[in-house]
């Protein structure tokens, strides 16, 4: 099958048209000269260079895969020289700070620039995917000293990066990590310890690595405030290596052209990051920025499956369709139709939601007005987790709807969907799981204020929307409000009904969404198909989650 393409059309019907990503920005004096005609000759350029350079080597990098050999790991065929021609060409540093080698940008464009690397190679794009949260963290917690030899290397993406969490005995509750850091009479720390589950901890494609790792000082307390952050490099300025070692990588279901790294540190010598015992909120700070560029993976990968599930259902005849008086393209049968429509409603309304997180990420960091600024900080930290969740979800039960055009076609690898199945799985795991994503959502940020400032942003976009997805939002409100005294009565409710809350949560968010694309392009064809699969097919499931967590009793009830 064709190789993806970058919708760029539709990407910029959403940032023009839909959000008006311009005037959003007009009052951000760091972004006065990004006006839509800079923007669109960015989006015209970042097409050119993913159709022609990331997505052909798609297949090779899922057949061929990452290699481990004595401790060394070799990225598949042209993956190398297409990373070099991303760093140089100045792709990673679209956002960042030009005081830091950036282009000052905004964080749009960036959105755009990863959900479509993703969709055209999922495994190629793993790389630079922590870029943007490694330098986040090391420009809000590094020294001087750090800031002066790293930041720039890693915002151009000259040198790329890893977040180092996971142990074998320490998955999602870091709490338990053991990694040990110890103190040197120069100022440095030696680390030892085992980090699993670490994407691209060893590849060919830089010079340099920069590991950002949670390690326990020798006095610490137990627990997640027992956890401080350090920065490890595999090369030393004078050009020794680190004690880092790959020990393997994993043999995983998809995602072949990224090396899962088992690192071993050895008496390893770094430099902390930030302050003792803060390690985490440290870390944080790159967990929130790739949680959102997981979010992104989801609607590009089930983009991409959808553009291969689209062209077969056009190209591929079989029996008639009802109402037909010969043999149709398969593109004609109402099953055919419901499925790619339903996953259309949902590519094109997270992508408002995507993208319009992306613009409130700038204005929550640039905007004069104080108030705006916080009303910015609340959609992130709302509708983050419900971004991640929802789109990973479908990415992969909706790319799995794909591949059912295909019929039998589809479970063979010549036409690669299968492939955006099994890459797609894992986006539902990392950088918190679905179910985490949910908790975070529920307990500790709806409830932490009995819904005040959850049920505040409701509303405000229930102002922004009519009919259905209007009564949706309100109903969301009123159940949140419910659904909080329920929980002052029963703290173990909310870990019930998080997850139904969550889904709840993300079809009314497309409700609104959906409200913003109709009312942009009210008459145009490409849009009404979508428009009532979102009415007719997916908004019904908005009421049955409401019901299980109005009905949900906790398990020892």
């Amino acid at each position: 099958m064709n190789d993806y393409r970058v919708p760029a059309e539709d990407i910029g019907f959403v940032l023009f048209d839909v959000l008006q990503a311009p005037r959003q920005l007009a009052d951000l004096p760091a972004m006065a000269d990004a006006d839509e005609a800079l923007m669109r000759q960015l989006l015209d350029e970042m097409a050119r260079f993913i159709d022609g350079e990331i997505a052909p080597l798609n297949r090779a990098g899922d057949e061929i895969g990452a290699r481990w050999h004595d401790g060394a790991v070799t990225m598949p065929p042209g993956f190398r020289e297409a990373y070099q021609a991303f760093w140089q060409a100045g792709w990673p540093a679209l956002s960042a700070d030009p005081a830091d080698g950036g282009q000052g940008l905004p964080a749009a464009l960036d959105a755009a620039l990863y959900e479509s690397l993703s969709a055209a190679n999922h495994g190629w794009t793993m790389a630079p995917g922590l870029l943007h949260g490694a330098y986040e963290c090391l420009k809000h917690h590094g020294s001087e000293a750090l800031k002066s030899q790293y930041l720039a290397k890693i915002a151009t993406g000259e040198w790329l990066a890893t977040m180092c969490l996971t142990e074998p005995h320490a998955g999602s509750d870091l709490g338990l990590c053991s990694t040990r850091a110890v103190p040197q009479a120069d100022g440095t720390f030696q680390l030892n310890g085992t980090k699993i589950f670490i994407s691209g901890g060893e590849h060919d494609l830089t010079d340099n690595i920069v590991h950002l790792v949670l390690a326990r000082l020798p006095d610490a307390p137990p627990g997640p405030k027992g956890l401080s952050l350090f920065l490890v490099p595999k090369f030393y300025a004078d050009g020794a290596r680190s004690a880092v070692a790959c020990e393997r990588i994993e043999e995983k279901m998809g995602l072949h052209g990224s090396p899962t790294c088992v690192m071993r540190f050895d008496d390893a010598r770094g430099w902390l990051v930030g302050q003792p015992g803060k390690g985490l909120a440290a870390m944080f700070v790159m967990m929130n920025a790739a949680r959102l560029h997981v979010a992104l993976q989801g609607i590009g990968l089930l983009s991409a499956a959808w553009q291969k599930a689209d062209a077969y259902a056009h190209e591929r005849r079989q029996m008639r369709a009802p109402g037909a008086s010969q043999t149709s393209a398969i593109i004609e049968h109402p099953a055919m139709r419901r499925i790619l429509d339903t996953q259309r409603a949902w590519i094109d309304g997270s992508r408002v939601i995507a993208y319009q997180t992306a613009l409130e990420l700038d204005i929550a960091r640039q905007h004069p007005d104080g108030a705006r600024r916080q009303r910015a900080e609340r959609w992130c930290a709302l509708v983050t987790p419900v971004l991640k969740a929802a789109c990973t979800h479908q990415a992969f039960h909706g790319g799995s709807d794909c591949l059912q055009v295909f019929g039998g076609h589809g479970y063979v690898r010549e036409w690669g969907i299968e492939q955006h199945v099994r890459d797609a799985r894992v986006a539902m795991i990392y950088e918190g799981t679905n179910e985490i994503q949910a908790i975070d959502l529920l307990v500790r940020k709806v409830l932490a204020d009995g819904g005040d400032a959850w049920c505040a942003l409701l509303a405000d976009l229930q102002a922004q929307s009519t009919g259905d997805a209007a009564q949706a939002l309100q109903a969301l409100q009123q159940a949140t409000r419910a659904l909080a005294a329920r929980c002052a009565a029963d703290a173990t409710l909310a870990y019930h009904v998080a997850d139904d809350y969550l889904r709840a949560s993300a079809i009314a968010l497309l409700g609104w969404a959906w409200t913003q694309i109709s009312a942009a392009a009210p008459a145009a064809a490409r849009w009404q198909a979508p428009a009532r699969a979102f009415s007719d097919r997916v908004l019904p499931e908005f009421a049955m989650r409401l019901a299980i967590v109005g009905q949900m009793q906790p398990a020892n009830a």
